[in-house]
């Protein structure tokens, strides 16, 4: 079995970013080191203010918000503090967006490439979303 998971967050709809941060948080909290890469259209969503108004992909989506399901930003978030879970932001996602380190969630920690990132996730499980 695994005991890294790694994932790579590019999608800015809801229902992605949910199932992301799922996996991110439970498998943080049962013992599994957790990598987090955003980047392109998931990185606005973790600037601060950004808040959690992704839209949805299907109806599934408006279910999650209408049932007030815990959201993605949270998830991950809980992933970080409760688990061995580090949130890294693609460094040129940031430059594209004109982002600094500073406007990045408390929780997502310093921005990395790529190549930085393909180096971390070169053992464990990886899933893009």
């Amino acid at each position: 079995m695994a005991e890294k998971i790694n994932l790579i967050v590019l999608s800015g709809e809801r229902e992605r970013l949910q199932m992301a941060a799922m996996i991110a948080s439970v498998g943080a909290v049962s013992g599994y080191e957790v990598n987090v890469f955003l980047s392109m259209n998931a990185m606005p969503f973790f600037l601060k203010g950004a808040g959690e108004q992704a839209p949805s992909e299907g109806p599934f989506g408006d279910l999650l918000e209408e049932k007030k399901v815990v959201g993605f930003m949270t998830l991950f978030e809980q992933a970080v503090t409760l688990g061995d879970a580090k949130v890294y932001a693609c460094s040129m996602a940031m430059d594209v967006l004109g982002a600094k380190k500073d406007d990045l969630a408390e929780y997502v920690t310093e921005p990395l490439g790529l190549t930085k990132f393909m180096e971390i996730a070169q053992e464990g499980v990886n899933w893009t979303f």
